[in-house]
């Protein structure tokens, strides 16, 4: 095990090193940069600039000199927690970055949790029933969850919010009062109440897609030798379901789980624009438009971080779910 978790860990470590190259690579693919569109903006706003301080950014920042400099400036401060200066905010990036990382972590596990809680109960259940009533109605149902734009999906519940409920505030994470409040429980209180319209959202695609991928997976697994062999041992069907056959066709769901969290971090840029949500992915999209290159390579490093724990944890659940992968 020890071995399996070392090699892990040193596949991990390259592939992030070669995705900061290609991140880096990537948020370099703009002509121009950030500094000269300032000052072109300094000269129309004024007629000139203060072409002293546009140098020492240039100097302090690497940008003029070749690229494996700037590379190395920058992914030299990523290791050590310092991820340049946001342009346009005049901010630390790790302090813009940290102030929506956390609700974005809070925002992605609660859909994390809804989806698998929904997922695997209902796919169980129409796998059990299949070609059945239920099974034709949640399939028409999970069809259209997975056509339905996320955003469309957030009009529509705005629109109920609003004109049905009554709702007096839609969108964002927080009531006005709370937006700039210090953490506490009336807080923490507020987020519950306006988290679930995000979640159901951003929840519903994912969903959709699990509860296939979860019935076609036991479906499969029920013509195996050994949930063949349990029956004819005259185990409870529903031991045999949820205690042999589960575990096994839960495994492809458990590979898809490494991907999820920095998917729904970076997939919800449109959502999060349209309920105004304080969360990352309004941030890069500003970051990539604006040329804001530490902010966009700052939350592209994350979110490729991300992804590589998220496999490495994903890869220790599918040890200890399968026996066999210990020695593959």
């Amino acid at each position: 095990m020890a071995i399996f978790i070392f090699r892990r860990a040193s596949f991990g470590i390259i592939t992030i090193f070669l995705a900061s190259i290609l991140n880096f690579i990537i948020i370099q693919l703009p002509p121009g940069d950030y500094i000269s569109r300032l000052e072109q903006q300094m000269r129309a706003a004024t007629g000139s600039a203060d072409l002293a301080a546009l140098e020492a950014m240039r100097v302090r920042f690497g940008i003029g000199e070749p690229q494996i400099v700037q590379y190395w400036k920058w992914i030299s401060g990523f290791v050590q927690g310092d991820l340049g200066i946001s342009f346009q905010y005049n901010r630390e990036v790790t302090d813009l970055i940290g102030q929506r990382l956390l609700l974005s972590l809070i925002l992605s596990s609660a859909t994390l949790a809804f989806t698998w809680a929904v997922a695997i109960p209902i796919g169980v259940f129409v796998a059990v029933r299949k070609y059945g009533i239920a099974d034709n109605v949640l399939t028409v149902i999970g069809f259209i969850g997975l056509a339905l734009p996320n955003f469309l999906l957030a009009l529509v519940l705005v629109y109920i919010s609003l004109f049905w409920f009554d709702a007096t505030s839609v969108g964002g994470l927080f009531s006005r009062e709370y937006q700039n409040a210090p953490w506490s429980l009336g807080k923490i209180g507020d987020l519950l109440e306006h988290l679930w319209i995000p979640v159901i959202v951003i929840g519903t695609a994912g969903t959709a897609g699990l509860i296939r991928i979860m019935r076609t997976n036991l479906l499969e697994t029920f013509g195996e030798m050994f949930v063949l062999t349990a029956r004819a041992k005259g185990l409870r069907e529903r031991s045999v379901v949820w205690k042999h056959a589960v575990r096994v066709a839960i495994n492809p769901l458990i590979s898809i789980l490494g991907l999820s969290l920095p998917f729904i971090i970076g997939g919800e840029i449109i959502v999060s624009i349209v309920l105004n949500l304080p969360t990352l992915g309004p941030l890069f999209y500003e970051a990539l438009e604006i040329q804001d290159m530490f902010v966009a390579g700052g939350i592209l490093m994350l979110l490729t971080t991300l992804l590589i724990i998220g496999n490495f944890l994903a890869d220790l659940l599918l040890a200890w779910s399968d026996p066999r992968i210990k020695i593959s």
